[in-house]
């Protein structure tokens, strides 16, 4: 499984600006050839190759796909409901990051209904 161990670690380092409760409900699972983190079942974000994988609610897909660096999540030609791939330009500083994965947490709050 090739993926991108340096964004691994930053997305753990990320992970630890959330309170324990939530840190104690991830679970990193090996999904899409790659690494996917998970809270409470749900998926947030992943890491496939170099890119950033991260779920969004329907409501905000058409602005996020609308920036540089994010393109459909694709496996076998059709996009995948509610998935964006970001290239790692999309996500250089910490800060960027950051909100792509509160973009991921707000998923799977939303599914699990916890607003």
């Amino acid at each position: 499984m090739a993926y991108d161990q340096t964004l691994e670690q930053r997305i753990k380092q990320s992970f630890q600006l959330f309170p324990e409760p939530v840190r104690a409900d991830m679970e990193l699972k090996k999904m899409f050839g790659g690494l996917a983190y998970l809270y409470r079942g749900k998926m947030t974000v992943g890491i496939v190759k170099n890119d950033l994988c991260v779920r969004i609610v329907p409501e905000k897909m058409a602005t996020m796909l609308s920036q540089d660096y994010v393109r459909p999540m694709e496996f076998t030609g059709r996009p995948m409901k509610e998935f964006v791939f970001v290239s790692p330009d999309g996500f250089r500083s910490e800060e960027e990051l950051q909100q792509w994965i509160e973009l991921g947490m707000e998923h799977a709050r939303r599914k699990l209904n916890i607003e």
